[in-house]
Formats: C-alpha cells, sequence, structure tokens
C-alpha cells in the first residue's frame, strides 16, 4: 500500500538501445515533472529521487543534465511550449479577433488551473530563475527565451484587435504585458484563495479593461 505523501519506485528500466538517448532525457524530464505534480514541493525532485522513478542509477543522469538545475530549467522549458502551443491552437478561431484574444486568455488561465505545479515551477515558485543565473547554472539567453511565444501569441491576437477597431490600445506590446501580468495575477490568486467569491465574469473584465476592448 502507498503511503500518503510519498513516491512509489518504479522497476528498474531496460538500458536503451545505441541511439536512444534521446528517450532516456524524456523519462528523466517525466520524472522530475511527475514528481513535481504530484508532490508539489521541489524538495522531491532530488537526483535520487528522478533516477529512482526513472528507473536508472543516478550517474546516468549526468549523461543528460549537469546537475538539478538543469532538470527544473527542462521541464520549465517543455511547461511554455506546452503553453505556447495551446494558445497557438486557437489561431482562426471564430468569432472575431476580440473572441479570439478572450479565448487565448481563457486557455492561459485554463493551463494555470489544470497544471497547477507545473505553473508554479514555470514563474519562480519551485524554480528559481534569478538564483539559477547567479550560480551560472543557466544562461541569460535561456531565460530571456522563456514565454516568448506565448507572450508573442498574446500581442499577435491583441493586434489584430487593434487592426479590426475592436480595441483601442496605442501600445500593444506594452498592454500585452500588462494583460499578461493580469492573466498571472488572477491565475495565482484563485489558485492561493480558492473560497474567495470570484464573479462569474471576472476573467472577461480583465482582460476586456487591460486589452482596451469596446
Amino acid at each position: 500500500m502507498r503511503t500518503v505523501g510519498t513516491i512509489p519506485d518504479q522497476e528498474p528500466r531496460e538500458r536503451n538501445r545505441r541511439g536512444q538517448g534521446g528517450r532516456l532525457r524524456a523519462e528523466i524530464l517525466a520524472a522530475a515533472a511527475g514528481l513535481l505534480d504530484e508532490t508539489g514541493t521541489e524538495q522531491a525532485v532530488t537526483l535520487r529521487a528522478v533516477a529512482r522513478r526513472a528507473g536508472i542509477s543516478a550517474p546516468a543522469i549526468y549523461g543528460h543534465f549537469a546537475n538539478r538545475e538543469a532538470i527544473l530549467l527542462a521541464v520549465v522549458q517543455e511547461a511554455f511550449a506546452e503553453l505556447g502551443d495551446a494558445l497557438h491552437s486557437l489561431d482562426g478561431s471564430p468569432g472575431g479577433p476580440a473572441a479570439r484574444l478572450r479565448a487565448v486568455c481563457g486557455a492561459y488561465l485554463d493551463f494555470a488551473a489544470t497544471r497547477p505545479q507545473r505553473y508554479r515551477v514555470m514563474f519562480d515558485g519551485l524554480w528559481n530563475a534569478a538564483a539559477a543565473l547567479d550560480s551560472a547554472t543557466v544562461t541569460p539567453a535561456e531565460v530571456h527565451e522563456l514565454g516568448q511565444e506565448a507572450l508573442t501569441v498574446l500581442v499577435g491576437a491583441l493586434q489584430d484587435c487593434v487592426a479590426a477597431g475592436a480595441s483601442t490600445s496605442d501600445d500593444v506590446a506594452a498592454d500585452a504585458v500588462a494583460l499578461w501580468l493580469g492573466l498571472h495575477g488572477l491565475a495565482h490568486q484563485r489558485a492561493v484563495t480558492a473560497a474567495f467569491p470570484w464573479p462569474a465574469d471576472i476573467a472577461r473584465r480583465l482582460v476586456d479593461s487591460l486589452a482596451h476592448l469596446g
């Protein structure tokens, strides 16, 4: 029987055939992400725990990741890529530019709500980009790239609203950043104050205000 708060060990895995190193890397990332999702704490993501869950020896990790921070960075990169894909999936959605922008923002909030631990690790909750930079574990370019695809989708959707006369924004880039900050704030507050009586249309109010929708 599983004890509450623990992660079951995985059976030792078969060795990958030559040329299947990418598979092992993916399994290491899946193990780390699984630990985060199930425990909600960065303390669970140790090299030993990741190796045990993936069914490998801890030294085998070093062929793919230099340390724990490198694993967490890769988990963050994958999470941002997943978010970007979710937002891109709404390209060409019906209803006009304003409806698409609202749908994109809704997808962002859904991502945060359905993947709470993954979302936390993306925004310095479990993994701290500043600390990783200070320790030279990651490069400034790697950190800068995080979230750029998702932001690009927001910028494009807002620009379409302006072009269609649905938004009065006079600085699309700045307003897209403000919109992202607003969405992040709402996602965070929903997560930490679940009992708060949020207005049913709070997301639309937030989006319409920050995006200057008419």
